[in-house]
């Protein structure tokens, strides 16, 4: 069985190395320099995951590198531990189907290039991402995580997994109900009812509306039979894998590859246990509390006497998205207003929580019927270490002051790189990302309805923001710096809120308006100002 499940690695890693080959991991060496009109050194080594890790190297000092026969006795146990910890975690069962399921995915994906009157020109991204969808929940996973990491991964590869679209068919009524009563008990005991029909069904779960027999409604999360063993499965053959290969090549160690795999497992194993993300709601719930915002945003209130680990019983908030300008216009007669308390709210939880909302797109994001905002959906959190954090005020308020050079500086305080960087051109580079972003417009849709009214609707493609962010991630490597994880996933979300604001507020000046946080030191919201 081990064997099995170990060859199931093997073949998923020998194809997936074949196409993305290994300078897609390749991370730059550790020392740092930068500095206005000199350099200076503030080294430190970005530990590719949530939260970064300073370690302080010169380039004259660099380690030698090492070999297999360099490689101890303790590190050798250790490997063997993992390995025999991943066998165990993976149980009897999901080897073999594993192994099944990996020839079945390639050899389609193979089918799909190979010559014919059908057959597709060869891209390696577009092969990659097919595997992963036939792969399943794990690689679907994986491929929304290279998706909002492009500070991690190459371009093709980050723009390609943006369709790597986590909907799956939704599994039959009985199933479901067979979960839920297997975690609650009978159904008819807690609930009045159920809508067998779910609202949304992705890789790990489903989502069904509800009411209590109390008579509030609800939404129920509930996790798919046995999803849980793949993915822990897979998860930890993929750990051990990049183990694996760093042991045999320990040169690679300098990739940090095994962290990355290691950060991937744990943040995914995380999604897993729905208590941790009723957790999020909760503590989120208790900020807005605490900062006696709940009067202008929200989160579902959270039903732990029938939330398990595999359901979640929360509050459904009814509203309309934010790209929804015309039925948020019915809803409140200042969507600007509105928008800026979303931004507004979301930045202070930044600063003041140990985490952040990580996954601010339109469906999480709601203007409800009341008009207040509501924020659903807390299973992707970001950290946001010290030494990233103290970077990023610096570029906030280098931006609030249009000083391109110091945003440069910034941003050579967060990165590792062994250059000395050009600050002076770094600004100028940043500048040109700015005026672009600056530049993006949003489309605009004008049609006549049966009423005889004419409605129009503003949108942007969802590509303009991670354009945007490839952008500035180009830019940074190009002169030398290679970013954190945390800083791509916090400028991905400030990019869905410049994308709300374009679409709600057309005319705001962000930086200088004084409702915005960006502008001082006061957060203004709807009802009134929150100092900080």
């Amino acid at each position: 069985m081990y064997i099995m499940r170990i060859r199931f690695v093997c073949i998923v890693g020998l194809f997936v190395g074949c196409l993305i080959g290994a300078e897609a991991f390749v991370v730059p060496p550790t020392d740092r320099r930068c500095g206005r009109g000199s350099s200076r050194a503030v080294g430190g080594v970005p530990n590719l995951n949530m939260q970064s890790t300073s370690t302080p190297l010169s380039s004259s000092r660099r380690r030698p590198r090492k070999s297999l026969q360099d490689r101890t006795h303790e590190e050798t146990i250790s490997l063997i531990r993992d390995v025999l910890q991943a066998a165990i975690d993976a149980g009897p069962r999901a080897g073999p189907a594993r192994t099944i399921q990996a020839y079945l995915a390639i050899t389609r994906t193979l089918q799909d290039f190979l010559p014919g009157p059908t057959a597709e020109e060869f891209s390696a991204p577009v092969a990659l991402r097919k595997l992963f969808e036939r792969l399943g929940a794990t690689y679907v996973k994986l491929g929304q995580f290279i998706a909002s990491s492009p500070t991690l991964f190459p371009k093709e590869y980050v723009l390609e997994f943006q369709k790597c679209l986590d909907a799956t068919e939704p599994l039959e009524w009985p199933v479901i109900k067979r979960v839920i009563e297997t975690e609650l008990g009978p159904i008819s005991r807690t609930f009045a009812s159920i809508d067998q029909t779910p609202i949304a069904s992705a890789s790990i779960a489903q989502v069904h509306a509800a009411t209590l027999k109390t008579g509030e409604d609800v939404v129920i999360k509930v996790q798919k039979p046995r999803i849980d063993e793949s993915l822990k499965a897979d998860l930890s053959f993929i750990y051990v894998a990049s183990r694996i290969l760093e042991f045999l090549q320990p040169d690679w160690e300098r990739t940090s590859l095994s962290a990355i795999a290691g950060d991937i497992r744990s943040s995914m194993l995380e999604e897993l246990d729905f208590e941790k993300e009723a957790t999020n709601v909760e503590e989120f719930r208790h900020f807005l509390e605490e900062n006696n915002l709940l009067k202008v945003a929200t989160a579902p209130r959270i039903y732990r006497e029938f939330t398990t680990k595999k359901v979640l019983t929360m509050e459904r908030l009814r509203g309309v998205s934010l790209l929804d300008a015309g039925a948020i216009a019915s809803i409140t007669s200042d969507p600007e207003a509105t928008i800026i308390t979303a931004l507004n709210v979301w930045s202070l939880s930044v600063t003041s929580m140990p985490w952040f909302h990580a996954d601010v797109h339109a469906g999480n994001l709601l203007v409800l019927n009341d008009g207040r905002v509501g924020f659903i959906d807390f299973g992707i959190v970001g950290r946001v270490s010290e030494k990233t954090f103290t970077a990023v005020n610096e570029l906030s308020a280098a931006l609030a002051a249009s000083d391109y050079e110091g945003m440069a500086v910034a941003l050579c305080n967060m990165g590792a790189t062994d250059e000395e960087v050009d600050t002076v051109k770094f600004g100028k580079d940043i500048e040109n990302v700015m005026m672009k972003l600056g530049n993006v417009q949003a489309d605009v849709t004008v049609a006549a309805m049966p009423d005889g009214t004419v409605q129009g609707t503003l949108d942007l493609d969802e590509d303009d923001v991670t354009n945007i962010l490839l952008e500035i991630v180009e830019v940074t490597e190009s002169n030398g710096l290679k970013l954190p994880r945390e800083f791509g996933l916090l400028v991905k979300q400030s990019l869905y809120f410049d994308r709300y604001l374009k679409i709600l507020a057309p005319n705001l000046d962000v930086v200088n308006d004084a409702r915005v946080g960006l502008a001082g030191d006061t957060l203004m919201f709807s009802e009134g100002a929150i100092d900080i």
